[in-house]
């Protein structure tokens, strides 16, 4: 039988007999590095405390917003007095409501680079944290979860850990027999360590995987760890994550770093995977003292009483999230482990960055509709830990609210306050006459200075952590920019997709990013009448609106073309660029991320918004409102 693509694709197929060359390609974390010769102290001399979270950060988030509000607040109502019928007002309060709240996203990302900034700062003066060491070894399973996507380096990974008690489950979910192949002949050559565990259904996804893992099978350990099929564990991650956990017995769980896999073997890996290291530095340390700590699905360890004591993990796709929260109203909360790192990879192709996308935001819309209440009602998670789970947790449903206020700003807006003029270009001699739409003179109160000022920082602040990381390195920065817009700014339209198909049918699907074989449910027309067709159809988008269905991909073409008639009509540049990102997308989902004219196409969005934004600071078009929120889901 063939060997799966995403197998064939390692430069090694690695085996149990070549761990000890093996040890020499797998990267060790430059952390783990310097680990090795840190101080160590006992449990009993210092234990670990996990602090409870400060209010300062977000005091400071909602405080700024308040003042913002305060001061521009009255120019934003005066607009109203442009509108002469109900239909003009609802559009200029639709206006008005999201850049208010574009404005507060725009002051939290603001907010967690400086106080990222402030805790590594605090963290330097405080010195090198004694790497806490125990005697006794608790047991310890490692859970490695695969669904037709193993990879034999990442299982190793596991067993090459510095702890003398832990045992590796292979909790196996795959349907491709090349796969269950694969899993079986690697669990073969080590039998005493590693067990092979295969359900009866596919219930639940991965949290009905690990449920009946920890119920049947992996239910003697102490604690248990998780780890995805592409993830490379550090060896020393048991030895270091432990001793956090011994030490607070209140910790429910203790998440781990996580940075790019340097010897990923696709160019797209390449380009972004910086994006995963910043993140993670950014975004994640801070919430030890000013957030909540969120399980974030891999690379951690997990105290199997708490498991137990909730019920196991919430049969919802977000199950990490669930977990997260479920333990803190009991009383426990997780620790982010900073100097601990594994390395996870980017997915390989636009197509995976797409359906993990999905996965991403049907997922999301399932825990607000079924957690979110629950968690606002929740005693013992303090309001800044709630803040701190929703500001991320609702940014990608909230894609749909930009969505509509694309629509409202570039289509309904132009239309009901747009006054037709002809633009005349001279370029080298000649006159070039073009017919344009701009915005009544009213709006002229909200182009002053301050006002692009913060429409600046709003429309920056989401990629301002990585401006700041890459400032020494301008080129690979603009590079990354570039690749990023073509990524993430174009997810708008798929982004809504996936929430209006959740809305619609209340269901989300765990998408298998790194399952090659996994398509969009197909149905055969032509054995059925045209309207049952049709209906048929309809259920694929509404039940699974997978980035294969050409319905999505249609969607997302024919929406950008609209956009992009109107953002010439009103002569946007910066939404020019964006709209082609729209276009854009599906094609490479298609095409491909490596092909040379790719490499050059992915600039253009980038490039069309950063002209937008020079013609925009000179006021010359009128074109400011574009950019309200526009960041907003980068």
């Amino acid at each position: 039988m063939p060997m799966p693509a995403s197998a064939s694709g390692l430069k090694n197929n690695y085996n149990m007999r070549n761990f000890l060359s093996l040890r020499a390609t797998i990267p060790v974390p430059h952390n783990e590095k310097l680990l090795r010769h840190s101080k160590k102290i006992s449990i009993s001399e210092n234990p670990v405390k996990v602090q409870r979270p400060k209010a300062s950060m977000y005091a400071f988030i909602f405080l700024t917003w308040v003042a913002a509000l305060i001061w521009f607040e009255p120019r934003l109502i005066q607009l109203l007095s442009i509108a002469t019928n109900p239909l003009e007002y609802f559009s200029l309060i639709v206006f008005i409501i999201f850049i208010d709240f574009a404005w507060l996203y725009g002051i939290y990302n603001i907010g967690i680079v400086a106080f990222a900034i402030h805790y590594k700062i605090a963290r330097k003066k405080g010195g090198t944290m004694p790497v806490p060491v125990i005697t006794s070894f608790p047991p310890v399973a490692i859970l490695y979860t695969t669904c037709n996507d193993f990879v034999e380096a990442s299982a190793i990974s596991c067993l090459q850990q510095d702890y003398p008690n832990y045992k590796l489950y292979l909790l196996d979910d795959s349907t491709d027999q090349a796969y269950k192949k694969m899993v079986d002949e690697f669990a073969a050559q080590d039998k005493e360590r590693i067990v092979v565990v295969r359900r009866p259904d596919r219930k639940a996804f991965k949290a009905g995987n690990l449920n009946y893992a920890l119920t049947n099978i992996a239910n003697n350990e102490k604690y248990f760890a998780i780890a995805d099929a592409d993830e490379i564990l550090p060896s020393n991650f048991l030895r270091r994550l432990v001793p956090v956990m011994e030490a607070d017995p209140k910790c429910g769980f203790v998440q781990a770093n996580h940075e790019a896999n340097p010897n990923t073997a696709t160019r797209i890996q390449q380009d972004m995977g910086v994006g995963i290291n910043t993140h993670w530095k950014w975004h994640q340390p801070l919430r030890n003292q000013y957030g909540f700590v969120m399980f974030l699905g891999h690379g951690a360890l997990l105290r199997y009483d708490c498991w137990k004591m909730i019920g196991g993990f919430p049969d919802i796709v977000s199950e990490d999230l669930g977990y997260a929260i479920a333990v803190r109203e009991k009383g426990y909360r997780g620790r982010f482990e900073e100097d601990v790192t594994c390395y996870e990879d980017f997915p390989d192709t636009v197509r995976s960055f797409r359906i993990r996308h999905m996965k991403w935001t049907r997922g999301t819309c399932e825990f607000l509709h079924k957690k979110m209440w629950w968690l606002l009602k929740a005693k013992n998670i303090s309001w800044v830990e709630k803040a701190d789970i929703l500001f991320p947790t609702l940014n990608l449903p909230l894609t749909l609210v930009f969505f509509l206020f694309m629509i409202n700003s570039n289509l309904l807006m132009p239309a009901l306050f747009g006054h037709n003029r002809e633009m005349t270009w001279v370029i080298s001699g000649s006159e070039w006459v073009i017919p344009v739409t701009e915005l009544d003179g009213g709006f002229s109160i909200i182009y002053s200075w301050d006002f692009f000022l913060i429409t600046l920082l709003t429309f920056f602040s989401p990629v301002l952590c990585f401006i700041i990381a890459m400032r020494k390195t301008p080129l690979k920065l603009i590079r990354f920019l570039s690749f990023s817009t073509a990524l993430y700014a174009a997810l708008s339209i798929l982004s809504s997709i996936g929430v209006i198909a959740y809305l619609l049918s209340g269901k989300a699907i765990f998408l298998v990013t790194g399952d090659k074989k996994q398509q969009a449910e197909k149905y055969i027309g032509l054995r059925k009448n045209f309207f049952a067709s049709i209906k048929d159809k309809y259920r694929q988008l509404i039940n699974k609106s997978h980035p294969d269905s050409y319905i999505v991909q249609t969607l997302e073409v024919v929406l950008g073309v609209i956009f992009l008639i109107a953002g010439l009509k009103t002569m946007q540049i910066s939404f020019f660029g964006l709209c082609f990102a729209f276009m854009l997308l599906p094609v490479l989902h298609y095409f491909g991320w490596d092909k040379r004219i790719s490499r050059v196409l992915v600039h253009i969005p980038f490039l069309l918004i950063l002209l937008g934004v020079l013609i925009s600071g000179l006021s010359i078009f009128g074109m400011q409102s574009v950019f309200f929120g526009y960041g907003f889901h980068f």
